[in-house]
């Protein structure tokens, strides 16, 4: 039940509740995909002006700034500026996405931390391994951590380019454990790579982040006093010796993630109701600060932060640190060093060898019960494209190196980003050679993913459409005003007509506080099932949605058939409101807050829901339950001519 990644969606518009198709995850993934192209084009800019005028270069980046208040002050040069102030921005958005991950993505089911700890793990102490069997003996052997860490946003780009035909859940799988990654990453550079450690500045530091962290505990929401004790948290670990972007990746870390509550969502749709029925500042105030509340500080840090250290944080770190001087003479002796060699070998071959490696003994050990959740194909895949260790790589050979050892710690780490990248490539061709069936247990593996659904379908109260037992089932939250679900819904026909084996499910939510008749249309029709013409009621209002009065609905029941006075009687008295509201309840509990939201095999559909993107996510669906089975993925697994 894995999902292909989508098209963006052909529907620009949504319903007030309507949550963005590109979920979180999606959006960080697709800012990280983007932003490489950025990276690159600033690596390429600095080993241009590296080598058109190295003195400028060193010069320009070797430039004094201080800040003072008073007689205190703190100075650093626009290098250390870069690495230690503004790629605390860059943790910060890594420990975001971490505790999404945790809170509300794959690791939420805590059983399956165990899977990217153990695979992060693996992909850093086989580099670190290799790195130290070349410098053995060696002072060198101290920059063993310039090995370990994969560059995430990097890794991304790179697979969309050279593994565009890697399903989505590649993405997240390389996400999950490159975060591991990550934290590791920090944990050494504040451990093993501080210098000179004062311990009173680095226990009022660690006080302050406390602070922060009791202030998130009562759920205190007041952005300046957050950013006011970062930074003094920042400026303790600058004057203690430790690197003070182990700040930013904290704060990411203590900032919840959660989705937006319906019951939040109708505060917010109330004042702007109120603002626009009276627009006073006072209101205008209040309604800004309903929509805001109403998201998780996580979603509202990572939309302010993550473009800002995506498109011009990071570049500037590859501006600042990509930057070394090459020429014949250089490449043929640092290609024969043991630094170069080390992280070269290292990342090429280690982190492939250490990902795989550790997700197969772990698949062993646990007798199949902790499995990655796609096919090996995929998972060596991912573990060659986190052979690309750029930027932590980069900021810890800046601490671990100095002079032609800064150089060689470089060039091995641009060179394994571009080795790693080919060999991805050459996973990607190899597997598309195999027979269809084995591709596709190779790319889609038989784990189960996670179920979003909270309430199974149950035919003895679902309406449902289409063989009951079919592989595939699709249930679609709606709501028979919303003007969305109406452009679905052809969809949706044309989906079940082409795919003969597609179970489509149906259930309530109406969002009565923007649509003032959708509650009524609701009940008219389960009004109708009670007849038994649920689905032409169902076309029906769909297909007038401009006109949902109760006279309206009994007209299309006396159009039906239906018996009228049965049919007004049950609308009058609510009859069918129970139902309504046992769905409604199944949607809070399965975190839906717009419409239309759809779940295919329970798993929650993220992105467009056009013909395309709902027809690829069938046939994932299918394709996995197939694997499952055993069975066959011949004509099961072709799209249909449209």
């Amino acid at each position: 039940m894995s999902q292909i990644e989508a098209p963006a969606p052909q529907f620009s518009l949504r319903t007030v509740w309507g949550r963005s198709r590109q979920t979180p995850l999606r959006q960080f993934l697709r800012t990280e995909t983007g932003s490489a192209s950025v990276l690159l084009a600033a690596t390429i800019v600095a080993l241009a002006w590296a080598n058109g005028d190295p003195s400028a270069y060193q010069a320009f980046w070797g430039t004094e700034l201080s800040m003072r208040l008073g007689s205190k002050g703190i100075a650093a040069d626009l290098h250390e500026w870069v690495n230690s102030g503004l790629m605390a921005f860059f943790f910060l958005v890594a420990g975001l996405e971490a505790r999404r991950e945790f809170d509300m993505g794959e690791l939420r089911e805590r059983r399956r931390l165990v899977l990217p700890l153990v695979v992060g793990l693996g992909g850093m102490i086989v580099p670190v391994c290799i790195y130290l069997a070349f410098n053995a003996g060696q002072p060198t052997a101290d920059g063993w951590g310039a090995a370990m860490s994969t560059d995430t946003a990097f890794a991304l780009g790179m697979l969309a380019l050279v593994g565009s035909g890697f399903p989505d859940r590649v993405r997240t799988y390389l996400l999950t454990f490159a975060i591991v990654d990550d934290v590791a990453g920090i944990v050494v550079i504040a451990v093993v790579y501080s210098r000179h450690v004062d311990a009173v500045a680095l226990v009022v530091g660690l006080a302050v982040l406390a602070v922060v962290a009791l202030l998130r505990h009562f759920r205190v929401r007041y952005g300046p006093a957050y950013a006011l004790l970062g930074v003094i948290a920042w400026v303790a670990f600058f004057k203690s010796g430790v690197d003070p972007v182990v700040v930013g990746l904290v704060m990411g870390l203590l900032a919840v993630a959660h989705p937006a509550a319906r019951s939040d969502l109708e505060r917010a749709s109330e004042v702007f109701r109120l603002f626009r029925e009276q627009p006073t500042p006072d209101l205008a105030r209040s309604a800004r600060e309903g929509v805001r509340v109403a998201l998780s500080p996580n979603d509202r840090l990572q939309q302010l932060f993550h473009p800002w250290t995506s498109y011009v944080i990071v570049p500037l770190f590859a501006l600042a640190n990509a930057g070394i001087t090459i020429n014949g003479s250089f490449l043929a002796r640092a290609y024969t060093t043991p630094v170069t060699l080390g992280i070269l070998v290292g990342y090429v071959v280690g982190k492939p060898v250490g990902t795989v490696g550790a997700a197969w003994l772990l698949a062993k050990v646990s007798r199949g019960s902790i499995r990655p959740p796609v096919g090996w194909a995929a998972v060596t895949g991912a573990g060659a494209i986190a052979g690309i260790g750029f930027i932590v790589a980069l900021l810890i050979a800046s601490l671990a190196f100095h002079g032609s050892q800064l150089a060689e710690a470089k060039l091995g780490i641009l060179s394994a980003a571009l080795a790693a990248s080919a060999l991805t490539w050459i996973v990607f061709r190899l597997t598309t050679l195999l027979p269809k069936r084995l591709r596709l247990r190779a790319l889609l593996g038989t784990a189960e993913t996670i179920v979003d659904l909270a309430v199974p379908v149950d035919p003895r109260r679902d309406h449902i459409r289409g063989p009951v037992k079919a592989p595939v089932t699709v249930v679609e939250y709606g709501d028979f005003e919303c003007p969305y679900c109406g452009q679905a819904e052809p969809v949706i026909r044309r989906l079940l007509a082409d795919y003969g084996d597609v179970c489509y499910v149906w259930r309530h939510l109406p969002l009565a506080d923007v649509h003032p008749h959708a509650e009524l249309a609701a009940e008219g029709s389960e009004a109708a099932a009670a007849q038994g013409k649920f689905w032409e009621m169902h076309d029906q209002l769909l297909g007038h949605q401009g006109a949902l009065t109760a006279d309206d609905l009994i007209r299309y029941a006396d159009e039906l058939g239906l018996s009228t006075p049965q049919f007004a009687g049950d609308l009058a008295g609510h009859a069918g409101a129970a139902k309504i509201a046992e769905d409604v309840d199944s949607a809070d509990l399965s975190g839906v807050a717009g419409t239309p939201t759809f779940f295919i095999n329970g798993k929650r559909h993220h992105g467009a829901y056009d013909l395309g993107a709902l027809s690829d996510a069938v046939l994932a669906a299918r394709a996995r339950v197939l694997i499952s089975q055993g069975g066959r993925a011949s004509a099961a697994d072709r799209r249909p001519a449209s």
